[in-house]
């Protein structure tokens, strides 16, 4: 993975656009839990192979990005995305990688389930 070029990126996020695709998205422990100081408190979320068809995609931020996908009754938003890459699938993986070098968040689209 490299880091996000946002136009590059946003190119790719279109390319999805008015068409079923497959969304996984997953963010780990880290990924919220910063917020909150009393360390007791963990926040995580996990979707697979979710079916969509969004209207339009947009990518925004100066590092870590923010990604939100317009579907037809709301939006699906990941923040914190840092890496992405077309992999040899046509599948768009984006992720975002904390000061550690952990993963936090990821985001992947793509035209078939993933496994």
């Amino acid at each position: 993975m490299e880091p996000i070029k946002i136009d590059d990126a946003q190119g790719l996020i279109n390319q999805f656009a008015r068409q079923d695709v497959y969304i996984h998205l997953e963010t780990t422990n880290g990924a919220y839990a910063a917020h909150f100081n009393e360390g007791f408190f963990n926040a995580g979320a996990y979707i697979r192979n979710a079916k969509v068809n969004y209207e339009h995609g947009k990518i925004i931020g100066d590092g870590p990005f923010r990604v939100g996908l317009k579907i037809e009754l709301g939006w699906i938003y990941a923040e914190g995305l840092t890496h992405y890459e077309m992999d040899e699938h046509g599948r768009l993986l984006m992720a975002g990688h904390g000061a550690d070098g952990k993963l936090a968040v990821a985001l992947e689209i793509s035209p078939t389930p993933f496994n």
